[in-house]
């Protein structure tokens, strides 16, 4: 792919699905960006497992020391805005190694929190924060237990494309008159939803409404932020708090 015999490369990505079909690689995800595949609404949940499962040790100094990461605080201020006072239970969903949860804590009677990564979640552990943690794949994820007046979901439907599937999950499990607060890249072209040359997925802002509108949520706020920096360029998203009014 560097050296741009893309043909070469594209053999190498079909023999990496063969010898593992899980695709922990991400290799489906190369195929399709440089159009030898179809588009897929979503990346393998084990190429994500394995994304994080592999940065657990490094994620938070590269995230916030090189990065310039500073998407829990703004998403907490808005948060805070929409909504002032306290949460009775958060459900943190992505929650990594726990950095949205540390601005959450002060917040919340009960956290919670959910990651497919099982050393991201060893990370969040030791620090003590989350009341529980479970270890699920958002692409197939249900709740049974009490529902949560706030969920949260930082910087992770880079990770979703499709995003009806999940945000309807949220709008099921929410209470009544409860916040979801959740980011995601911006898409620059046209379209619903794209992946990008860095394997994330991004939306536009016309697709993030509807999809909130068809599951019964309402915008309180959306917000322009940079997420992260990437290769030194500042990389551009939206902030959105919406709510599940009452019946």
């Amino acid at each position: 792919e560097a050296s741009g015999k893309l043909d070469l490369a594209a053999q190498a990505w079909t023999m990496s699905l063969k010898l593992d079909p899980a695709d922990r690689q991400g290799a489906a995800l190369k195929l399709q960006l440089i159009g030898k595949a179809p588009v897929a609404a979503a990346p393998p949940s084990a190429f994500v497992e394995a994304l994080f499962d592999h940065y657990a040790e490094t994620f938070e100094e590269m995230l916030v020391g090189k990065l310039d990461y500073r998407l829990p605080e703004f998403l907490e201020q808005m948060i805070r805005k929409a909504r002032p006072g306290r949460f009775r239970l958060a459900l943190d969903l992505g929650c990594g190694t726990g950095l949205m949860g540390e601005r959450l804590r002060p917040l919340v009677d009960r956290l919670e929190g959910v990651d497919i990564s099982a050393r991201m979640l060893k990370k969040a552990r030791a620090k003590g924060i989350y009341d529980t943690l479970t270890k699920a794949d958002l692409q197939g994820f249900s709740h049974s237990g009490e529902k949560p007046d706030l969920v949260t979901s930082a910087d992770v439907l880079i990770y979703i494309g499709a995003l009806d599937g999940l945000v309807g999950t949220v709008a099921g499990l929410l209470a009544e008159g409860g916040l979801f607060a959740f980011s995601v890249e911006t898409l620059a072209g046209d379209g619903d939803f794209a992946l990008q040359p860095s394997r994330r997925y991004a939306h536009s802002q016309p697709y993030v409404r509807r999809t909130l509108e068809a599951k019964g949520l309402a915008i309180l706020a959306l917000e322009p932020t940079t997420i992260r920096q990437d290769r030194r360029e500042p990389v551009k998203g939206l902030g959105v708090v919406a709510w599940k009014p009452h019946a």
